[in-house]
């Protein structure tokens, strides 16, 4: 579930760069990055967030700094109403 982290101090602009750049990483296959050099030297790199994490949080901040570009229904509120009739 997304906790908004890009919606304080971000713009709709920056977010879509975020967004942008997660999933060029994620197409191109670069989530973790790996190099050794034989002689024990070895450095790791790692996004700050998972990607899908970072997706999910772009999107979210998108619905609430944008909402004239997203459709109706991810913002409709939702409610049930189960009543069952006595036999």
């Amino acid at each position: 579930m997304a906790k908004g982290v890009f919606i304080t101090g971000f713009t709709a602009e920056e977010v879509k760069g975020i967004q942008a750049k997660a999933k060029a990483l994620l197409m191109e296959g670069k989530t973790i990055m790996s190099w050794t050099d034989g002689g024990g030297t070895s450095v790791t790199k790692q996004l700050v967030m998972p990607v899908a994490e970072v997706l999910e949080e772009c999107a979210y901040a998108l619905r609430r700094l944008e909402p004239a570009n997203t459709t109706g229904a991810a913002l409709a509120p939702g409610s049930f109403v189960s009543y069952r009739f006595p036999l």
